[in-house]
């Protein structure tokens, strides 16, 4: 149970947080306007592919293989000259151009194939891997229909687990990490460095204040403000951005709560370290950048190079942001998560030891 005095402690160190507006702007408001942003570009329709059609078949088939690749959404196909179309092509008008030869025509008797010559712009190839599969299988069915061949087999996709393929989704449990990081440690370290620049320390430090009070006040006011923030945010993504979180949310709180311990050791330690705000924003920037960028925040870890994947699994950041994920995007339990709870464990005594070896009352208050 915390004091009297740790109560006041921690009531003071929330106002003064309270009033630094510039500091709750860009807690609160920037991953607000990240998430927006996001969900705005992940939500945006698809712009249909544009492909020209140079038509030199009189065959009917032709005519149905057009109309199929009109009907479908994906693509804004327009009918031309080649020599039109290949100008609209060099121009960035068209992705690509398809010329349909005399001889296109499946259902003739003729075994051999026609060849439909493909114009591609060289800035635009890279669509190819996803276009050309489609105009195959329309291809397929149009030889089908007319030659009367059923298929051997269909494939029915089923789903089995309900978890989002929103990237919204996905980012959500990261961006909670990342905030809370910053919040934690921008409230023990970057404040133990800005309360010895004004001179607060020092004059605590003649009070009957201990350093357990101090710590203890400190540790329950951020993890306070941490706690209002991420609701906020949460409610936010949920309500307006209508981002889905599966998992109980009892144990995601739970998860965030020992994140905020494990990064307000790390901030005490760097605040301990570092004597003046030049040297705090250095180290942070060491220990923060790395993590933003390694930690799955963005995309899963698994899609990194080999090389670092082994580094980037054991940040304290990937083990929070990756069990928050597994709640909000899978709905796994705590036992389920158990390797992010172990990892979780582990950096916060690494944390607090290093937290109180390094933090010393006179050292701090000079």
């Amino acid at each position: 149970m915390l004091t009297q005095l740790q109560r006041r402690l921690s009531l003071v160190f929330m106002k003064i947080f309270l009033r630094d507006r510039q500091s709750i702007f860009f807690s609160l408001f920037f991953p607000v306007i990240f998430m927006t942003v996001f969900g705005f570009v992940n939500n945006s329709e698809q712009e249909a592919i544009a492909i020209g059609v140079v038509n030199e078949s009189s065959a009917q088939v032709a005519q149905d293989f057009i109309s199929q690749l009109v009907s479908d959404p994906l693509f804004d196909v327009t009918l031309g000259e080649q020599d039109e179309l290949r100008e609209a092509l060099i121009a960035g008008d068209q992705t690509m151009v398809l010329v349909l030869p005399a001889d296109f025509d499946v259902s003739s008797a003729n075994d051999s194939s026609a060849e439909i010559d493909v114009l591609v712009d060289a800035a635009q190839v890279r669509q190819l891997g996803m276009i050309m599969p489609v105009l195959e299988q329309k291809l397929l069915a149009i030889e089908r229909s007319f030659r009367s061949i059923e298929p051997m087999f269909t494939i029915e996709l089923e789903d089995v687990q309900a978890r989002s393929q929103r990237y919204l989704d996905f980012l959500l449990p990261g961006m909670m990490a990342f905030t809370l990081m910053q919040l934690a440690i921008a409230g023990s370290g970057f404040n133990i460095v800005e309360y010895r620049r004004k001179g607060i320390l020092k004059r605590l430090f003649v009070t009957p204040i201990q350093p357990r009070d101090f710590i203890a006040a400190i540790v329950v006011a951020r993890t306070g403000i941490v706690l209002i923030q991420l609701t906020v945010l949460i409610l936010f993504a949920v309500f307006i951005l209508d981002v889905t979180i599966i998992g109980n949310f009892f144990a995601f709180y739970l998860v965030v709560l020992l994140g905020t311990f494990v990064f307000l050791n790390i901030g005490f330690c760097l605040g301990s370290i570092a004597k003046t705000q030049q040297a705090i924003g250095a180290v942070g920037n060491i220990v923060i950048f790395p993590q933003i960028f390694l930690s799955g925040i963005f995309y899963p870890i698994e899609s990194m190079p080999e090389l670092v994947q082994p580094i980037a699994y054991v940040l304290p950041l990937s083990f929070v942001s990756s069990g928050l994920r597994d709640i909000a995007n899978e709905g796994a339990t705590l036992l389920q998560i158990y390797p992010s709870l172990i990892g979780i464990a582990v950096w916060f005594v690494i944390g607090f030891f290093l937290a109180t070896r390094l933090f010393v009352w006179k050292e701090v208050a000079n």
